[in-house]
């Protein structure tokens, strides 16, 4: 069944969602309009200055004229030397050009080897930079929560079928084409039409392409490189390239040829697209249309199904449930067969409700782009012939998705590990932020909590000058109630003090706040 791909636009805001077969597959947001100017995102390549240099985090902070630093790892920081010569050598480390005490021939010691070869040798990264140096770098990971960018030295320019990397020698292959004849017959193409020196990637939807499509991508991004390098930035700017709009890239990478139809509901943004469209892509020209009527989103049920993305608890068809907790680094999935109890026997209706799960799992991570390591609590299985069916039911359905993962088998305690890579932020994070009740806890604390709190607040503010035969509490309606009924506060105050108690109503107050009044 076509895909559909659809984009609405206010203001500050573009989203956009791939549907298929009725039901939202992909969903990206893009805010960074936000009347601040454009925050960094992939792509992006800036000149930055190091701020500090970090050994002990072999890391460095760069200022890219972005609100935070950027942040630049040891390994993105080294550019072999295209001039031929060697690295220089680690400290205490043996010569940068040998491997397992041997020399390299020049001839072989080509860029990507120099990298490997750096990378064990570990040279410190105080040996690469100084704080002052300017350097140029491409955002890899878009600022995500509260920390900057992630910034890489290895550039590297994607185009619809190819990305060159000007500074790496290395061609290469995307890991989704999985035939061995088209993926050496990919290889020998790039290998004629590369730049000297530099490297390529062919991209998934390169797959059956031939070399004249392939030329014409690989020749508008070396022309793309050469702008970048003579590149002019603005008075007090560090920006160097602005990659595609958010726009552009989403059609570019997830508007394959499947996609029968990209609707909008801008004219102007339809006409940029078409323009793009009929200068970069021209196998998508005629597909986009204008949206007219009723709210682009509403109409495809895209808004119920961002509502459902934002739940903690996901329903499955079969009446079991997800239950997803989302943290700084970890997300958990916990699954419970709910009211499902099924028609056969036990271990059939577990295994239905976990093959059921991994396939909402599936979606709900990518919709969801959760990232980092991501923890999933089946239902236990006793025969390893499920356990098995389960798993393998898992790799499929993530073979969809776009961000790469790594899947550990399931373990004797029924829970699959994996990690999926991140480089922007969670639908969670970019839509909603921490209650200002309950700071993000997602729970306040109890009324009988609360009051006895403060029951020690008020005993403790008796104590103290000056003196009065009132004191007062000002607290959320429930609480003061629960506070009015206690009669053995009212005494206990009354005995030790010599003080009675005033009970007022804080309508605005939230459960857990409340204020001890001045004694009258």
């Amino acid at each position: 069944m076509a895909k559909e791909l659809l984009i609405r636009r206010t203001s500050s805001e573009v989203q956009a969602a791939l549907v298929s077969g009725g039901r939202v597959v992909d969903l990206l947001i893009d805010r960074r309009e936000d009347g601040k100017g454009h925050s960094p995102g992939v792509g992006d390549i800036y000149m930055g200055r190091v701020l500090r240099v970090l050994p002990g985090m072999q890391s460095a902070f760069l200022d890219i004229g972005a609100e935070k630093a950027a942040f630049l790892h040891t390994s993105d920081a080294f550019i072999p030397d295209q001039s031929g010569r060697k690295p220089a050598a680690a400290k205490g480390g043996r010569p940068a050009g040998t491997r397992g005490g041997e020399e390299i021939p020049d001839e072989m010691a080509t860029l990507s080897e120099q990298i490997d070869l750096y990378a064990q040798q570990g040279t410190p990264i105080e040996d690469i930079l100084k704080a002052g140096d300017d350097v140029l770098v491409q955002v890899s990971k878009e600022p995500i929560a509260d920390k900057g960018c992630r910034v890489t030295r290895h550039v590297a320019l994607a185009g619809r079928y190819a990305i060159l990397m000007p500074l790496i020698d290395h061609v290469g292959v995307s890991r989704r084409i999985g035939g061995e004849a088209e993926r050496r017959r990919l290889r020998e193409i790039l290998l004629k039409i590369r730049p000297s020196g530099q490297g390529v990637i062919a991209r998934t939807v390169a797959e059956g392409k031939k070399l004249k499509t392939l030329r014409q991508d690989l020749d508008a991004l070396s022309k793309l490189w050469a702008d970048v390098r003579k590149a002019k930035r603005p008075k007090g700017s560090r920006l160097v390239h602005r990659d595609l709009t958010f726009t552009q890239r989403v059609v570019r990478d997830v508007a394959d040829e499947d996609v029968g139809r990209i609707l909008l509901d801008s004219k102007e943004e339809k006409r940029e697209l078409d323009r793009f469209i009929a200068r970069s892509l021209p196998p998508l020209r005629g597909r986009t249309s204008l949206h007219a009527g009723s709210p682009l989103f509403e109409k495809h049920g895209v808004d119920k199904e961002i509502e459902r993305a934002l739940a903690n608890r996901v329903p499955l068809r079969s009446g079991g449930s997800l239950n997803i907790e989302q943290t700084e680094a970890l997300v958990s999935i916990d699954v419970n067969t709910g009211k499902f109890v099924g028609k056969k026997s036990h271990d059939e209706t577990v295994l239905k409700t976990n093959l059921e799960a991994v396939q909402e799992i599936a979606h709900q991570i990518r919709l969801r782009n959760c990232g980092g390591i991501i923890i999933i609590d089946l239902i236990d299985m006793r025969k390893e012939s499920h356990r098995k069916k389960v798993y393998a039911a898992l790799l499929d359905v993530l073979k969809k998705d776009r961000a790469k993962t790594n899947i550990l088998p399931i373990s004797s305690l029924g829970l699959v590990e994996m990690t999926r890579k991140r480089t922007r932020d969670t639908l969670a994070r970019t839509m909603l932020e921490p209650c200002p009740h309950c700071a993000g806890l997602g729970r306040v604390k109890s009324v009988p909590t609360v009051c006895h709190e403060i029951a020690r607040a008020l005993d403790k503010a008796a104590r103290k000058p000056p003196s009065g035969k009132t004191i007062g509490v000002r607290a959320h309606p429930k609480v003061a109630a629960r506070l009015r009924s206690d009669r053995g506060l009212m005494d206990r105050l009354k005995s030790a003090h010599g003080m009675s108690l005033q009970v007022r109503n804080g309508n605005g107050l939230p459960m857990e706040r409340y204020e001890i009044l001045p004694k009258v």
